[in-house]
C-alpha cells in the first residue's frame, strides 16, 4: 500500500479459494427503506454496512426510525407508514440506488424534503425520476446542474399513474412503485426491458399486493396515510455483484477455482453466469433455495446458493440486447474477461453505462489501454481485443468509480509487473473487505 487512496496490485497466477461475499447492496437498501416506514421492529440479517447502505440507514434515522447495529445485524423500529419531517438535508453519498428510491418515498410526505450527494452522485441523471413524481402531483426541484442532484421534494397528495419508462432502470421503476404506495389508484410501470426484481420481492415480502406482467408492474396505493404493514426479519443475500469479479478472475485463470458461498441468484442478476459458460468457464451452482433465513415459508423471497467457477480458458463473445439491464454492474470486470479471452468480445447496447458513478464506458476503455489491451470505444459500449499481453509497471486511475477499481485489480492480476491502481477507497461503498479477500484468494498482494 503506498497511499491512503492508492494501491498496488501484484501478479497473480493461481486466483483460488471459498468466501462470502457482503450481503447484496440493491436489496440492504430496499429493505432499510422499507424497514424505517414499517410499524414496529424489523431485523436484518446480513445487511450490508458499507457507506452507501450505512447513508441509508441514517437517512432513516432522520426521518423518524429508530435503527442499531451489531455487525451485520440491523434492528430498524419503524415510523408506522409516514416519515417525520427531516430537520437536515439527507446525504446520500455516492449512491444513485439510495437517492432514486427515497425520492419515491419522500414523494408521498406531506413535508419539504432534500437529498444531495458526493461529487459522483451529484453528477447522475435525475430527471428520470423528476418526471414520474410530478406526474404523480409531487414538486422536484434539481438544484444541480443538467438536471441533477441537491434533489429537494415537496410531496403529498398523490395520484396514481401509469408510466411507460424510456429506459430499462430498476431504479426509475423502483422509485414509481415506492411513491404508488402513497397514491390513491393503480400506479403501473412498464418497462421496455425486464429489470431487476428486488422491489417487487421485497414489496411482495412486507405484505403489499404486486402484479407482474410481464414488463407492466402495478399496485394499488394507500393513500396519503401510507402503507401499513409490519416489522419483520430479512436476510439479505451476498452480493452477486460482489461475487462477480472473483468468478472473472477465476475463469481467466485456467487451473483456478473459487466457490462463492451464500450469494444471491436472483435470475435477474445472475446474467454473468450464462457469459461465463457461452465464453468457456466451467460453472457449478448449487443450492438454489426460494426461501431462506427466516422468513416465511410463504413468501417469494431471493434465491440463494453456492456458485464455483473453474477457469479453463476463455473465448470472446458479443454482449447486448435484453442481457444487458441484468448484467449492467457486471460489464466492466466482463470487458476484463473480454480483455483476456481469445478473440474479440463485444459490448453493445449499454449506453447507461456513460451515467453511472463514472462514465463507465470512457473510464474502462482508458484503463483497458493502459495496461496494453486493444480497445474500440463506441457510443453504447466497446469492441476489446483478447490475449493481450497485460502491461505492468503502470497506474491506472478509477476515477472514484467502486467497480472500475475492482475491475482494474482482476486484470492486473495477469499483468507482468504490479500495477498501481489509484482512488480506491470508493470501494468502501460497496465491498468494505474486498482487500482481506483478494489476500485470501491469492496468497498474499499487497
Amino acid at each position: 500500500m503506498i497511499g491512503s487512496d492508492s494501491r498496488v496490485v501484484n501478479p497473480s497466477r493461481e486466483i483460488s479459494g471459498t468466501i462470502r461475499v457482503p450481503g447484496d447492496k440493491s436489496i440492504s437498501h430496499r429493505v432499510a427503506m422499507l424497514s424505517g416506514l414499517a410499524s414496529g421492529e424489523s431485523v436484518i440479517e446480513g445487511f450490508l454496512t458499507a457507506e452507501d447502505c450505512i447513508n441509508t440507514l441514517r437517512s432513516m434515522e432522520i426521518l423518524g426510525a429508530s435503527v442499531s447495529r451489531q455487525g451485520d445485524f440491523v434492528k430498524v423500529v419503524g415510523t408506522g407508514g409516514k416519515f417525520n419531517s427531516p430537520k437536515s438535508i439527507l446525504d446520500m453519498g455516492n449512491s444513485g440506488t439510495g437517492m432514486r428510491l427515497l425520492a419515491g418515498l419522500l414523494a408521498g410526505q406531506n413535508f419539504v424534503s432534500e437529498m444531495t450527494g458526493d461529487d459522483s452522485l451529484r453528477s447522475r441523471p435525475m430527471k428520470r425520476i423528476k418526471e414520474p413524481l410530478e406526474m404523480m402531483g409531487a414538486a422536484v426541484e434539481l438544484l444541480g446542474r443538467n438536471g441533477c442532484a441537491p434533489v429537494r421534494i415537496r410531496g403529498g397528495n398523490l395520484h396514481a399513474i401509469e408510466y411507460k419508462s424510456p429506459v430499462a432502470s430498476a431504479q426509475v421503476k423502483s422509485c414509481v412503485l415506492f411513491a404508488g404506495l402513497f397514491a390513491n389508484g393503480t400506479t403501473t410501470v412498464v418497462e421496455p426491458k425486464a429489470t431487476r426484481d428486488h422491489t417487487e420481492k421485497v414489496l411482495k415480502g412486507t405484505g403489499v399486493p404486486v402484479k407482474c406482467d410481464g414488463l407492466r408492474i402495478s399496485l394499488d396505493g394507500y393513500g396519503s396515510g401510507g402503507p401499513k404493514f409490519n416489522g419483520r426479519k430479512w436476510f439479505v443475500p451476498g452480493d452477486f455483484s460482489s461475487a462477480a469479479f472473483w468468478l472473472v478472475a477465476a475463469a481467466a485463470s485456467e487451473g483456478s477455482q473459487v466457490t462463492v458461498e451464500n450469494v444471491g441468484l436472483n435470475p435477474r442478476r445472475t446474467a454473468l453466469l450464462d457469459v461465463l459458460k457461452r465464453m468457456g468457464a466451467e460453472v457449478e451452482v448449487r443450492g438454489q433455495a426460494n426461501e431462506v433465513g427466516n422468513l416465511e415459508p410463504d413468501i417469494n423471497w431471493e434465491p440463494v446458493g453456492t456458485v464455483t467457477v473453474r477457469g479453463r480458458g476463455l473465448k470472446c463473445t458479443e454482449i447486448g440486447g435484453d442481457e444487458i439491464p441484468n448484467l449492467i454492474d457486471e460489464l466492466p470486470v466482463v470487458a476484463v474477461a473480454g480483455a483476456l479471452a481469445d478473440g474479440r468480445t463485444v459490448i453493445r447496447d449499454a449506453s447507461e453505462l456513460r451515467v453511472k458513478e463514472s462514465d463507465r464506458i470512457a473510464t474502462m476503455a482508458k484503463g483497458l489501454s493502459a495496461l496494453g489491451v486493444k480497445v474500440e470505444e463506441k457510443p453504447d459500449g466497446m469492441i476489446i481485443s483478447g490475449k493481450a499481453k497485460i502491461k505492468g509497471g503502470t497506474e491506472v486511475d478509477s476515477k472514484g468509480d467502486h467497480r472500475i477499481a475492482m475491475s482494474m485489480a482482476m486484470l492486473s492480476f495477469f499483468a507482468d509487473n504490479p500495477v498501481r491502481i489509484h482512488n480506491v477507497a470508493c470501494i468502501n461503498t460497496s465491498y468494505p473487505g474486498f482487500w482481506d479477500h483478494l489476500r485470501k484468494l491469492t496468497g498474499s498482494n499487497d
